[in-house]
């Protein structure tokens, strides 16, 4: 005989002691610690390409501005312009910015053209603004110099980083192309974008961080009723429990708690159903023992005939135990399925090479499943076909259909049918009403218990078709 599943076997303490120790020894790590590291992580790329993304705009806008004022002056220097009677070019009104007159004051603009000495603005003081090539090209031209860095001798205002506005433009009567320069220190500028950027950086550095805390606040809070459910079970282990307490929990975790107090009532109901199983096991061998013994004792001439009759009582009952039992341990699984119409093909093979003279017709729906163990099945089938058969008048006819939430088979032959008042005496254990054709009187006690232990049932009927007896088996359906 194999030996039992201990998973079958253990009860809600053992199934739980032996769950923390592989949790123990296979652990995951904390599931608090990866929801909060992977919003931090989240948050902080999207706060970073966000801030960048917004730096970039931000700083775009800012030169833009810087750039737009200085395109302001250089135009006013272009409407300002005109020729003298020297050919050289001068402005007939003075640009309104007083930095213009200042000496380094950072604000700078300079005429150029071939042939003339540059016409500059006073704050440059003795320098000049470097005339790049461009090829004659009219179009507006804005860069950033540091021609005005690192000169010798330069004090810490004369060291600036500017920035160039230029247009080449041909002035009325004049042939010459005339250069017009306007430059502007970057520290305003940079100053403007360096607050910017250090504002962008406090203010998303401080949103990172409350967001940070809302997300271990929301993860600590919505992992609390997982704390709840790990105390309760180590509540159960302690003894402190039968169950978890199923009220006030969120609708996510509730069914794993339903399913965990259903899976203790399995175990408790199999360990309690084993207990009762052994007991009447040994209550049923007992009596066939203690009259093999009585018998041996006395050295009844009849001996042989006491052990061959006592024996097969004990076989008969060791055989119905060991089938409830496989049923029993198999029950319960939420994976139980077994395809009906398969099934019933292969018994119809296995009864067709046995009785060879029986005509077996099956009918209904081919599709459908039962929750049932695929073995279970089988033998359930088996049991009732092949009793349709042997006593039966030579045909045996199975329907299959769904009925609400059950698939129902109903197995009937042709034979001589057996009284109402009879056919509840064949469910019990060695009962055989017709004792000409061999069998131990199991079949149908064995098909009871095993159904009744899935969820379903087993009566017996007259077959208005055929005239004989109809067994309707109910079984749960697989979805």
């Amino acid at each position: 005989m194999a030996e039992p599943d201990p998973l079958m076997t253990a009860t809600g303490d053992d199934l739980i002691r032996e769950t923390e120790r592989l949790s123990a020894g296979r652990s995951g790590g904390s599931l608090q610690r990866r929801m909060i590291g992977i919003a931090t992580a989240w948050i902080l790329v999207l706060l970073l390409g966000g801030g960048l993304a917004l730096d970039r705009v931000l700083t775009n806008a800012i030169t833009r501005n810087f750039d737009d004022n200085q395109e302001y002056v250089l135009t006013s220097m272009i409407a300002a312009a005109e020729i003298d009677p020297f050919g050289e070019v001068r402005l007939n009104r003075p640009l309104g910015d007083q930095r213009f007159l200042e000496p380094n004051s950072g604000f700078y603009w300079q005429i150029s053209g071939r042939g003339f000495e540059p016409f500059r603005s006073r704050s440059l003081w003795d320098r000049a603004l470097r005339v790049l090539p461009n090829g004659g090209n009219s179009a507006l031209r804005t860069y950033d110099s540091n021609e005005f860095r690192n000169t010798l001798g330069s004090t810490e205002r004369e060291d600036q980083l500017i920035r160039v506005t230029e247009r080449n433009i041909v002035l009325p009567m004049s042939d010459t192309v005339w250069r017009f320069q306007v430059a502007q220190s970057r520290a305003d500028l940079d100053d403007q974008i360096g607050t910017l950027r250090n504002t962008l950086i406090r203010s998303f550095a401080l949103l990172a961080l409350g967001l940070i805390i809302m997300a271990a606040l929301q993860t600590l809070y919505g992992l609390w009723p997982l704390r709840s459910l790990r105390r309760a079970i180590a509540g159960l282990s302690a003894g402190k429990a039968q169950r978890v307490d199923q009220r006030d929990l969120p609708d996510e975790v509730a069914p794993l708690v339903k399913e965990l107090n259903q899976l203790l009532d399995h175990n408790d109901k199999q360990a309690e159903e084993a207990r009762r199983h052994a007991g009447n096991l040994a209550h049923a061998l007992k009596t066939p023992l203690t009259v093999i013994m009585n018998a041996a004792t006395a050295r009844a001439d009849d001996l042989d005939e006491t052990v061959i009759r006592e024996a097969t009582t004990m076989r008969r009952q060791v055989d119905h135990h060991l089938a409830r039992a496989r049923a029993v341990g198999r029950r319960g699984s939420t994976h139980s399925r077994a395809e009906v119409w398969p099934s019933l093909q292969a018994v119809e093979r296995a009864v067709g090479r046995l009785y060879t003279h029986v005509t077996l017709d099956m009918a209904g729906d081919k599709t459908l499943a039962a929750r049932v163990e695929r073995q279970d099945l089988d033998e359930l089938l088996g049991n009732l076909i092949e009793n349709a058969a042997k006593y039966g008048g030579g045909r045996v006819f199975v329907t299959v259909e769904r009925v609400g939430d059950f698939v129902e088979f109903q197995v009937e032959d042709d034979g001589r049918g057996i009284p109402a008042s009879e056919r509840d005496k064949l469910f019990n254990r060695g009962v055989r009403l017709d004792t000409s054709k061999p069998g131990t009187g199991l079949g149908l006690a064995i098909v009871r218990d095993v159904a009744e232990i899935y969820g379903g049932s087993v009566v017996l009927e007259e077959s208005e078709d055929l005239g004989g007896l109809m067994a309707r088996l109910r079984l749960p359906v697989a979805e």
